[in-house]
């Protein structure tokens, strides 16, 4: 399967909120892996507060692409809630979209879909089934990276899914505390007293750069 590199700017306690980060260092870095397919959670294209207004549905018509050589925009959407495609793929940084759903995905999100010209991978009843998905993406678009530049709960559904290669974290000099400030990799709390299933990693490397920061990397699996 495709190599996944989940890649986070995070502050010294792990949070991704609550810190300036310092975005062009860690798009700068992100260039590193050269990745075909940027895999992004709907919940984070929905948070940006930058992110273009949704698509005029009386001026849908597909989507010409513009941006060739640049990565494929992913989404997984079995909610159907990601409905400003056409002003995402305007940006520079990616040259067409494909939506990830499931069997449960709205009809009139998949005709919107064909409307804007973004193909679409079923994969999964309810929810998305990602490894089935990442299997498409490899044998339909010949996918070999998959840089995961996302929030913390598809890193976390990716990690504890053994789905994710590599670890690469951007560490901030801040220390964020709070309760409700989101880590790069969420999911259950581990049960009462029973081990905690956490994701070995091993260390690749780590190197200082400037004002403070440290960009550590990780393979993934046991020591």
């Amino acid at each position: 399967m495709a190599h996944v590199v989940v890649h986070n700017a995070v502050s010294l306690d792990g949070r991704i909120e609550g810190f300036p980060a310092d975005i062009g260092t860690f798009y700068e870095l992100a260039a590193t892996w050269n990745a075909d397919v940027h895999l992004v959670g709907s919940e984070t294209l929905l948070a940006n507060e930058d992110a273009p207004p949704a698509d005029d549905p009386d001026a849908l018509d597909p989507f010409e692409v513009q941006n060739e050589g640049c990565p494929l925009l992913v989404v997984p959407d079995s909610r159907g809630r990601i409905r400003n495609w056409r002003g995402l793929l305007e940006s520079p940084f990616w040259s067409r979209g494909v939506a990830l759903v499931s069997h449960s995905t709205p009809e009139d999100y998949r005709t919107y879909l064909e409307q804007v010209g973004i193909e679409a991978i079923e994969a999964g009843a309810d929810r998305v089934n990602l490894q089935t998905a990442l299997e498409t993406l490899e044998s339909e678009f010949g996918s070999e990276t998959i840089l995961v530049d996302s929030g913390g709960t598809l890193s976390g559904i990716l990690l504890r899914g053994g789905l994710v290669n590599e670890v690469s974290v951007l560490v901030h000099p801040r220390l964020v505390g709070g309760e409700s400030a989101r880590t790069f990799c969420r999911g259950p709390d581990p049960a009462a007293g029973l081990e905690p299933q956490a994701v070995e990693l091993r260390r690749q490397s780590v190197e200082s750069l400037h004002d403070g920061l440290v960009w550590l990397r990780y393979d993934v699996g046991t020591p």
